[in-house]
């Protein structure tokens, strides 16, 4: 790929899609060829599984779905949006910006893993899928927003729309990020810290600059 594949990760509530905005918009003022997407892709069919998963129909707790099973259903929902609408942009040297990933999977699946090894086991199987299997591009940069869940909290309850079975669940969210921590060490994920000493979440600007701050080499 001649392109860069750049992938904003964070639990829920963290402010992933406003970042990735203001990310596209500034590449764009730059006159970079940029794209933003995110999953999962609820206007496309293949969000189909996804969708039935989070409005809680194969069980309310979002551990009723195994790893395995619910990992696919992302997987499958990536591999359509790739193959379909952004992969000759990618190959063609743009910048793709995307909202989750890949990486979504490793934190919020592996999340429903206590075992060390089980985990360790999972995260091998699911990125042999992903990159290998499914043949999707690994990132060029994964920005982690390091937003504590009791902080991310404040910005769900002002939301307009209901929550899904994972922004109900605060016990969920809570392991989703401390996998997030974890991953964000072990793969090497660029850390933007967005809370304040009070957890109180940090301006939005001030966020963005951060993250910019850490693209500048990449992009």
């Amino acid at each position: 790929m001649s392109g860069k594949l750049i992938v904003m990760e964070a639990g829920d509530g963290s402010g992933k899609a406003t970042q990735a905005a203001l990310l596209f918009r500034r590449c764009k003022e730059t006159g970079k060829a940029v794209r933003q997407i995110s999953f999962p892709d609820y206007n496309s069919p293949s969000s189909a599984l996804v969708k039935m998963y989070l409005r809680g129909e194969f069980g309310s707790e979002a551990a009723t779905v195994n790893a395995y099973a619910a990992s696919l259903f992302y997987a499958v929902d990536r591999f359509a949006s790739y193959q379909k609408n952004w992969r000759k942009f990618l190959e063609d040297g743009g910048i793709v910006i995307a909202d989750r990933y890949v990486t979504s999977n490793m934190a919020h699946q592996a999340a429903k893993i206590t075992d060390a090894a089980a985990r360790k086991k999972f995260l091998a199987w699911l990125c042999d899928l992903e990159y290998e299997k499914l043949a999707l591009p690994k990132p060029d940069k994964v920005i982690f927003l390091d937003m504590p869940p009791s902080a991310a909290q404040k910005l769900i309850a002002a939301r307009v729309r209901a929550s899904d079975i994972h922004e109900k669940d605060g016990a969920y969210l809570e392991r989703a990020y401390a996998a997030y921590c974890a991953l964000a060490n072990d793969y090497g994920w660029e850390r933007i810290p967005c809370a304040d000493d009070t957890l109180n979440p940090l301006p939005i600007d001030v966020i963005h600059n951060r993250i910019w701050a850490a693209l500048e080499r990449v992009l």
